[in-house]
């Protein structure tokens, strides 16, 4: 049990994946279990939508050509039929359309079934809050659009608040977008209600048309991959960092922003120390895991919003800080140089013995833009030649250009 990954949590998260955990089955179960009994028309309708769920569930997941590289979130497809179940059908039937989240679990073979355990547990507790919230608005179709948005937005608030604190809670230091998603998702999200109201419309008016949902509900499930797709494109897998491509263009685009402020900005490039000694006398897993290491330093130590750490290929790393002066950005760069000099990396060695890494050393090279300008080409070059002058005059240096 002690291997388990989700034993590995911090303990609030761990504490608090397992509250959800437990609210979401005494959710089924009191709901399930209780209310009145379903009339026979409630029943057809469940069918069909239960029906749409899974088919959608099964056509997605048998459709997604990266399938086997990355298992899909099909979040916003649940959004939108149980949104359209719990706006017409009795709870004790809406919590049996969990079947769809069930269902794309079994089909998706995950690294971490905690984690997808705890995403289907929150949707579980939030479809329960909305279905609530449903029970205070009567008729939430039809002549009342604005009660049928309200339940959406508060299924749609309500899972991300649970999922996002959950998410919080394991990495407190993440930025917001790691937590709650990117505009993207938030827009997907919308997209989610639009059609769960538009079913449940369909449903009261034909529950058998509500088949002609199956195409739209298969493209909101691709919409869903866009940010994952697009975060995939932009992200170092080793460490998580931006890559150097899109650090590029977001430097770039940031430089342009501290030009027109009129304030100056730094750009630091750093290297690890004889890096090559740890993959050659460890191994190169144990090298995975102190880029690893070093990387969460990075963001770590790097707290304000517009700073910006990317991977920049082997061992080297690059950050851009945004209204930073020179003494600021030296300071920084030293703080930095101190911390990685302090770092323990618990890895594996290659002769599979539990190792754990210390003596790491890195080398540091600052360019601002006080001296060399806002073109993000002009200072690597400089932040390069002021590394290659740290290396040179004996390694584990700050050196300023």
């Amino acid at each position: 049990m002690r291997d388990w990954p989700l034993l590995s949590l911090r303990k609030p998260a761990l504490l608090y994946w397992c509250l959800i955990y437990a609210a979401a089955v005494g959710v089924f179960l009191t709901s399930s279990l209780g209310g009145p009994p379903p009339t026979d028309d409630q029943i057809r309708d469940f069918g069909v939508l239960a029906g749409v769920s899974v088919l959608v569930v099964v056509v997605t997941s048998a459709c997604d050509p990266f399938r086997a590289e990355s298992p899909q979130s099909l979040w916003a497809v649940h959004i939108a039929y149980l949104l359209a179940g719990a706006l017409t059908l009795p709870t004790n039937l809406v919590v049996l359309l969990m079947i769809g989240p069930v269902l794309q679990g079994v089909l998706e073979q995950r690294p971490g079934p905690h984690r997808w355990l705890f995403t289907t547990a929150a949707t579980t507790v939030a479809t329960f809050v909305a279905c609530l919230v449903a029970g205070t608005c009567p008729n939430h179709y039809g002549d009342n659009l604005f009660g049928s948005l309200m339940v959406g937005g508060t299924l749609l608030a309500a899972r991300a608040l649970l999922v996002g604190f959950g998410f919080w809670l394991r990495k407190p230091q993440a930025r917001p977008h790691e937590v709650f998603g990117e505009p993207l998702d938030v827009g997907v999200g919308v997209v989610a209600v639009c059609t769960g109201v538009l079913s449940a419309m369909v449903l009261l008016a034909d529950p058998l048309a509500v088949i002609v949902l199956v195409p739209p509900l298969v493209l909101l499930g691709r919409a869903t991959q866009l940010a994952q797709w697009r975060r995939s494109a932009q992200r170092d897998p080793k460490t998580g960092l931006t890559n150097a491509t899109h650090w590029n263009r977001l430097a770039r685009a940031e430089l342009v922003r501290t030009r027109a402020r009129r304030t100056t900005a730094a750009v630091l490039l750093l290297d690890l120390d004889h890096f090559k000694r740890v993959n050659d006398e460890i191994g190169h897993l144990a090298g995975d895991s102190a880029l690893a290491a070093v990387a969460g330093l990075l963001q770590d130590e790097v707290q304000q919003r517009r700073d910006l750490v990317g991977r920049f290929g082997g061992e080297e790393f690059v950050i851009l800080l945004p209204n930073t002066d020179p003494v600021s950005a030296e300071r920084q760069a030293e703080r930095i140089r101190l911390a990685v000099c302090g770092l323990a990396v618990p890895t594996t060695a290659a002769d599979g013995h539990p190792h754990l890494l210390t003596g790491l050393t890195i080398s540091i090279g600052v360019a601002t833009s006080a001296r060399f300008g806002h073109e993000i080409d002009t200072l690597m070059v400089a932040a390069d030649s002021a590394l290659l002058s740290a290396k040179n005059a004996g390694r584990n240096l700050v050196t300023l250009a």
